[in-house]
């Protein structure tokens, strides 16, 4: 029985985040060059991207590229960005009446880059289905430390005053202030941590780790991941009793 049949559809997650890994590694066991794998990769977040946005999903928030990436070789980096330029297909987000949206330090990127991001965005802003995120140039400690920047600015200028630093303030400071925190984070290719990724946002994450690299990753898969999410209580510090 596949697991699409097990789902709770009354109980689908709101905002699913992905550490897509593996894709390096799935190449490598077929004999060829890493940026095979993220080509293939790149088919993989299409189709997920799709069935995600059927299955009901409002958020879906993908680890594209992390500000330690920069330090990968050049020919590796250059490969992953023209990639990016051609696999940001505008006319599949239009016709899942999908929004799309990027959170990072944008300014990074190649300027050929932000300006297909930035059209994409435009593109889609009228959409109202599922919003599909790309997390590019980011990490974790990089958004919180803007956002203490950001804050100590306000201090500084008397906009704000300590004591009005609150959860809701320093939320509302970072790259994710758009959207909810992931109900749920998936993490591809056998590795278990968090890799500096939403730090802040999944502290009350259900998260779920799989060996499957990132190019086999499917609906099923997916589905898989959900059912889990939904066996588990989310207490949020209460007791089951409580819950109930």
């Amino acid at each position: 029985m596949s697991y699409i049949e097990q789902i709770d559809k009354t109980r689908i997650p709101q905002h699913v985040a992905i550490i897509m890994d593996g894709n390096g590694r799935w190449a490598k066991q077929r004999g060829e060059e890493r940026t095979y794998g993220h080509r293939v990769g790149a088919e993989t977040v299409q189709n997920i991207t799709e069935d995600a946005a059927r299955l009901g999903i409002k958020y879906l928030t993908l680890y594209t590229f992390s500000t330690e990436n920069w330090n990968r070789p050049q020919d590796e980096i250059a490969a992953l960005m023209n990639l990016l330029l051609e696999s940001i297909e505008e006319e599949t987000l239009m016709k899942n009446n999908i929004r799309f949206n990027v959170i990072g330090d944008f300014k990074k990127l190649p300027v050929e880059v932000q300006k297909s991001l930035a059209s994409c965005i435009e593109r889609t802003s009228q959409n109202s289905g599922m919003c599909m995120v790309l997390a590019l140039s980011y990490s974790s400690r990089w958004e919180i430390t803007e956002a203490v920047r950001q804050i100590a600015t306000l201090i500084k200028t008397g906009e704000i005053s300590p004591e009005q630093i609150t959860d809701e303030c320093i939320a509302s400071h970072l790259e994710t202030k758009f959207m909810p925190d992931p109900d749920l984070l998936i993490r591809t290719g056998g590795e278990i941590r968090l890799s500096n990724y939403l730090l802040w946002q999944c502290a009350y994450s259900e998260l779920y780790f799989c060996d499957t690299f990132w190019p086999d990753f499917d609906k099923e898969e997916l589905y898989k991941a959900i059912w889990e999410y939904q066996q588990r209580e989310r207490r949020f510090g209460k007791t089951s009793e409580q819950i109930s």
